[in-house]
């Protein structure tokens, strides 16, 4: 976890701790590092529909262009469609402008490397040295050297060609439900639907710049499922600000997160001999409910930290096919190199369609444990971790729940911040081990 970059990019409020500046100095580093060998770097850009996108686009160009590479412009698109043109059209790397389900207000900066992952952890070192003055000046474009930037809205047209010929089935006649979250999604997902056929109804698609992520998408997925029981739909998805997340809604209103997604898709991907290793990977906030299940079914699974970016290290590493998190990053390795939304709903209406059932009851072996997350901002995270007391004390509700529970005690990789977080088999004993966990903490004298 560096100074500027997370797990998920450089992230921050537009023009607070993420600024024009720091925008300008990525395109520097970027456009400098890849052109040391070559005349012109090429670079592709893409963007989410907050008003500040554009500008720090801009930035970005101007950075980029004066280190003396080029700049592809794909505009208003999604962050899997970025990561598919990088790789795909033979691009140095990939840069997307979003903060994903964050407020309006916020941005990002997200750098794909040119196979289409995240970039290394290395390079984001290096931009974070030179954002900070500790390396020295870069040279400056001269004459014929200096970059250009170049419309590529092909890029996102081809990619909308592609996840058009991921099904294997038409969607003929199938009521569907999207929610676009106003944001990247919007100018994609229906085109992508009504083309298969379906019968399309989308919210949430009408983007003004400050309204992307606000009382709708994957984190206020209400609005959906109100959706679903009005209009009598078959299925739905929800996708969030850059349409790298993905949850689902089935015919009857409930809410299918990405635990019950992985459950959903891993058993058809094994059914159909297409589940490499038999294993899915997860992180470690997975519920205990899909172990359960897979393990009835023969799937096995491995856990990662929070992240997509390490449940797809694992995946590439390991040879899996299918990974993802609870809050709908969900990778398809044969299909993509990060999560996206989009395919992820193509391919639970596969599953659906395929099966010849409902979503409902592809979700149904999955019984989901009750779970319960509380953060306590502490004076030191590593104290916290080391406290002989506060372990001991974790044993002992580990102890209690045995099989039929679990304790996660992690620090936040980007805040002061302990998360206590207990599964177990009623809602009343989640609340019982969390806050004996958090008084042991108190006790010991780490909050603040």
């Amino acid at each position: 976890m560096g100074k500027y970059f997370g797990t998920d990019g450089f992230r921050g409020e537009a023009n607070v701790n993420l600024t024009v500046e720091h925008a300008y100095k990525v395109g520097r580093y970027l456009g400098w590092y890849f052109g040391q060998n070559k005349d012109h770097a090429r670079i592709v850009i893409g963007k989410d529909t907050r008003r500040s996108s554009y500008m720090l686009e801009y930035s970005l160009v101007a950075g980029l262009t004066a280190s003396g590479a080029n700049a592809y412009l794909m505009h208003v698109t999604t962050t899997p469609s970025v990561a598919y043109i990088t790789r795909t059209d033979d691009f140095d790397c990939g840069i997307m402008i979003s903060a994903s389900h964050n407020p309006y207000y916020d941005n990002g900066i997200k750098i794909i490397d040119n196979k289409g992952h995240k970039m290394s952890s290395e390079v984001e070192d290096l931009i974070e040295k030179y954002i900070d003055g500790e390396i020295e000046e870069l040279p400056f474009a001269k004459k014929d050297e200096i970059g250009c930037a170049t419309d590529y809205s092909v890029g996102r047209n081809r990619y909308i060609g592609y996840l058009m010929s991921v099904p294997t089935r038409a969607f003929k006649n199938i009521k569907v439900g999207l929610d676009c979250a106003n944001g990247a999604s919007s100018n994609i997902a229906k085109a992508v639907f009504d083309a298969l056929g379906a019968k399309t109804y989308v919210i949430n698609n009408d983007p003004d710049g400050l309204n992307i992520n606000t009382n709708c998408g994957s984190t206020h997925i209400e609005g959906l499922q109100a959706l679903v029981k009005e209009k009598e739909l078959d299925i739905a998805f929800a996708f969030d600000g850059d349409a790298d997340r993905c949850l689902a809604v089935d015919e009857k209103g409930n809410v299918v997160d990405g635990d019950l997604i992985l459950y959903i898709c891993g058993k058809y991907l094994k059914d159909h001999k297409e589940l490499a290793n038999d294993t899915i990977v997860t992180t470690v906030m997975s519920n205990l409910g899909l172990y359960k299940a897979c393990d009835k079914i023969g799937i096995k699974y491995e856990k990662t930290a929070v992240g997509d970016k390490y449940v797809n290290e694992n995946m590439v590493t390991n040879g899996h096919v299918l990974g993802g998190e609870q809050s709908g990053h969900i990778i398809f390795s044969k299909h993509a190199t990060t999560g996206d939304g989009i395919l992820t709903s193509l391919k639970i209406m596969e599953a659906v369609i395929e099966s010849k059932s409902t979503l409902s009851t592809l979700a149904s072996p999955i019984v989901i444990y009750p779970q319960l997350l509380k953060n306590v901002k502490v004076k030191s995270k590593p104290a916290v971790k080391e406290d002989e007391v506060v372990q001991n004390k974790i044993k002992e509700v580990e102890s209690i729940l045995g099989s039929e529970g679990r304790v996660l005690v992690r620090e936040s990789g980007t805040e002061p911040v302990i998360r206590v977080m207990v599964e177990a088999s009623t809602n009343e004993l989640c609340t019982k081990y969390v806050d004996e966990i958090i008084e042991v903490i108190k006790e010991q004298g780490h909050l603040v």
